[in-house]
């Protein structure tokens, strides 16, 4: 704006003789503090719980042979998969990058480094209106660079996702990537629980949430399923009650309690005298 270099104003002159330094997604991920990830993942990897231990050491060697895969981990509340991920997410950021993304915007603040998918992948909005839609994301760009450096991919409540948004991911690193692996051969780690909100189809049925599921995509048959069932909230607590409720949300989830034919309600009155 002045026209005099940056060392007038007592400030250090930009470096740009490499791309990488040039590149802001790239160097966002490669500044974290490696001495305080080590100390946070030896501190961490002895707490988790037996089911917690097979996923993160599935993931981990996923992702350090940079193996081709998707995994998705079904994780009902309270059975500590935020803590699991933001272990995993360590790990790997110590020597490598990893990207990790939510669904919603709440849930993104809950994951190191986290965005929501929309902002990372620059996904379209007319998901369901067009036939083969693609990111926005320009070969060559910084955010380009970053996904073709990328050992895992972390995207957290893809249950809530139009299965199209995945589809279109697929679609968009093969094209980057320029390969024909899923995903563009980067390791994909999916976590949701389908108990929960499906996707939101406005106006639309029931067929057509169900057409819109995760489970409805050319991609579920090549999804690895890992389960967290130790809930580690009701442990903390060593609350009876807890469990009992933890129980019955479960229940209710599964499609066990029995549905009134008339309302399609179900009765809880049965279920809150037993707890």
């Amino acid at each position: 704006m002045t026209g005099k270099p940056a060392s007038y104003f007592g400030l250090p002159s930009p470096d740009r003789c490499t791309a990488s330094v040039t590149c802001k997604e790239l160097l966002r991920k490669q500044s974290y503090d490696k001495a305080e990830l080590e100390n946070y993942v030896a501190v961490n990897e002895p707490l988790l719980m037996p089911d917690q231990q097979v996923a993160y050491d599935h993931i981990i060697q996923v992702a350090q042979r940079a193996d081709t895969g998707i995994v998705f981990i079904d994780a009902p509340g309270g059975t500590g998969k935020t803590f699991l991920f933001n272990l995993i997410l360590a790990k790997i950021c110590i020597t490598g990058i990893a990207i990790a993304v939510s669904s919603s915007g709440i849930a993104a603040t809950l994951l190191q480094g986290g965005q929501t998918a929309h902002s990372t992948f620059k996904l379209p909005l007319n998901l369901s209106h067009t036939e083969s839609p693609v990111c926005n994301i320009a070969r060559g760009s910084g955010l380009a660079l970053l996904l073709q450096c990328c050992q895992l991919i972390v995207w957290d409540e893809c249950t809530m996702s139009h299965k199209g948004a995945l589809e279109v991911v697929d679609r968009t690193l093969r094209d980057l990537r320029k390969g024909d692996q899923l995903m563009g051969g980067i390791p994909l780690l999916l976590s949701g629980d389908f108990r929960q909100t499906l996707p939101v189809i406005p106006r639309g049925t029931l067929a057509d949430e169900l057409n819109a599921c995760l489970k409805s995509s050319y991609l579920w048959r090549h999804i690895k399923v890992l389960h967290l069932q130790t809930n580690i909230h009701v442990r903390l607590l060593g609350d009876a009650t807890s469990h009992d409720f933890a129980r019955e949300l479960l229940r209710i989830g599964e499609g066990e309690i029995p549905v009134n034919a008339e309302s399609g309600t179900i009765e809880l009155a049965e279920l809150l005298s037993s707890l």
